[in-house]
């Protein structure tokens, strides 16, 4: 598979920068009816109906269980527990440190070949005999539909796992410039410590991701899933394993997310946060490593994902049509629960009574329900009851502001999951908190503008949020595309030009912002992996030195 790239040329004797490996993104499968690939997962759904996964901490190689047992409910089915997990003590991660840091210096010294082959074998496995499980297992619980599941736990998870190997690969084979008395090298170690990973709820790669990279890069990792992502997440560990990732190099620690943060960031050893999550979190974290800065060996490498309050900005020349469907699909998938999801919408007063009249025909088609038995299902549940009485205050300011009225949804009912209508409301406030807070949920608001105010209009969504992920702009006039990608280039990480704000692929569009929106490192894209290394340049001399005098001296 990989190729001997070092031929020397020239009196540069450069190393060849070649591609050690030819990967392309996973196709991503559509599970049309009769398909193989429906049939597979609908059987995997079957397997786990009604069924509870018991999950335990995994320290050192060893399964453990503590006595603080908790449960991850389905989102759509809360009395259906599909996993029994256990959180791990101070006592508890600090053991998984050890046995880390135990395995530090064996793994790091693995050539880059052999770690980046188990995480190649990794990605066949999901793509081909454990695809379903994993689907399925995201499906039922975090309450994802069929597409949702398959663009997330297969095909962003394959390539997450297949690119950072090819980029691992081709940075070993980037090599500095060698002279005729001596060779330059770059050796690309891992950091000297631990990384703590903690991954969210919303995307099972994002978890696969977050241990992933680093260990790659040589690392050894205290992995802290969602406690509402369990199921999905010790999958993905397992397969790791199975492909020949060694025990000690990932430990599996769920637990209370203060007590392991206040744990990790105690230790001499914290060498790195891989993180994705909320502000607030993030913050305290990185206000806790400041706090220990003179216990570490290490300045500690940082790196978060914090969401956003994405945009769609749609100018007088857009075509209507694209901007209904792609609000649709980035302000509803997975109920508004990705980061990069459009929450705020401005559009102007010539071509709004258009796009209100497609957005709200188009709106009442939406199927809203149990994503396992109706693949006919547009977005399922929210993820838990915390999170549905957060959206369910924000519909309810929206139902008492004067400044708000809600043109549709906007209905509630936890009854058997915990289930919100996708809720549109039109807002005479750019202002409001609605417009400006992160809600993480199918609530999108409308900001009508009066055509001629367009300008101002930039400049409100630059300076109206702290955030900067991900927004999009809708337009067909090459001038307005021109002027908003220079006036929006602070707005957005992720920046879209007629299409949606949300599906960023691997390889393709390197994902996150800045602002409060995170540190913008780039996963899915070739310098991600950097973040994980701490390079060594080497040079060696191959001719005596026959004098210390200069010749100037002479």
């Amino acid at each position: 598979m990989w190729r001997v790239l070092r031929e020397l040329r020239g009196s540069g004797r450069r190393w060849q920068h070649r591609s050690a490996i030819k990967v392309t993104n996973e196709p991503i499968l559509e599970f049309k009816p009769g398909s193989p690939e429906r049939a597979a997962l609908q059987k995997a759904l079957a397997d786990l109906k009604g069924k509870t996964e018991a999950i335990p901490c995994v320290i050192g190689g060893e399964e453990v269980w503590t006595p603080s047992v908790q449960y991850q409910l389905s989102p759509f089915n809360h009395a259906h527990k599909v996993a029994k997990y256990c959180y791990a003590d101070k006592e508890l991660i600090n053991k998984a440190i050890n046995a880390a840091l135990a395995a530090r210096k064996e793994w790091d010294l693995k050539p880059v070949q052999d770690r980046a082959q188990i995480f190649l074998k990794a990605a066949d496995m999901l793509s081909g005999p454990r695809r379903a499980e994993v689907l399925a297992k995201t499906m039922i619980g975090q309450g994802k539909t069929v597409i949702q599941a398959e663009i997330d736990a297969a095909a962003e998870l394959i390539d997450f796992f297949r690119f950072n190997a090819m980029y691992a690969l081709e940075l070993e084979h980037s090599q500095p410039i060698s002279v005729d008395i001596s060779t330059n090298s770059m050796v690309y170690r891992g950091l000297e410590g631990f990384v703590a990973a903690v991954s969210p709820f919303n995307f099972t790669a994002i978890g696969g991701n977050l241990a992933g990279a680093p260990a790659l890069m040589g690392n050894v990792v205290l992995w802290k899933p969602s406690d509402t992502a369990l199921l999905s997440s010790y999958a993905v560990y397992n397969i790791l394993l199975e492909a020949g990732l060694p025990p000690n190099v990932v430990q599996f620690v769920p637990a209370d997310g203060p007590v392991f943060g206040d744990t990790v960031t105690s230790s001499e050893h914290f060498c790195g946060l891989n993180f994705t999550g909320s502000v607030p979190t993030f913050k305290r974290l990185w206000k806790q490593v400041s706090e220990n800065l003179d216990r570490y060996r290490n300045f500690p490498r940082l790196a978060g994902e914090c969401g956003g309050k994405n945009f769609h900005l749609v100018h007088s020349s857009a075509e209507v049509g694209s901007v209904v469907n792609g609000t649709l699909r980035s302000a509803f998938e997975y109920g508004g629960q990705k980061c990069s999801a459009c929450s705020r919408l401005y559009a102007p007063d010539s071509l709004w009574p258009q796009i209100k009249e497609k957005l709200l025909e188009e709106h009442g088609k939406i199927k809203v329900g149990d994503p396992a038995q109706d693949f006919g299902t547009f977005f399922s549940a929210v993820i838990d009851d915390k999170s549905f009485a957060r959206i369910k205050k924000w519909i309810d300011h929206a139902k008492k502001s004067p400044n708000l009225s809600i043109l549709a949804g906007g209905g509630c009912d936890d009854s058997v999951g915990y289930f919100i209508e996708p809720c549109i409301v039109e807002s005479k406030d750019p202002q409001d908190p609605i417009m400006k807070e992160e809600i993480f949920g199918p609530v999108l608001t409308v900001y009508v503008y009066p055509e001629q105010r367009y300008q101002e209009v930039l400049e409100l969504i630059d300076t109206s949020t702290p955030y900067g992920l991900t927004g999009a702009l809708f337009a067909r006039e090459k001038r307005v595309i021109d002027e908003a990608r220079r006036l929006l280039r602070n707005a957005a990480g992720n920046f879209y030009i007629n299409d949606k704000s949300t599906g960023a692929v691997v390889a393709q569009q390197p994902f996150g912002g800045a602002r409060s929106s995170g540190t913008n490192d780039k996963p899915g894209g070739p310098h991600y992996i950097l973040r994980w290394t701490s390079p060594q340049a080497v040079k060696e001399t191959h001719v005596p030195l026959t004098e210390w005098r200069y010749a100037y001296m002479q």
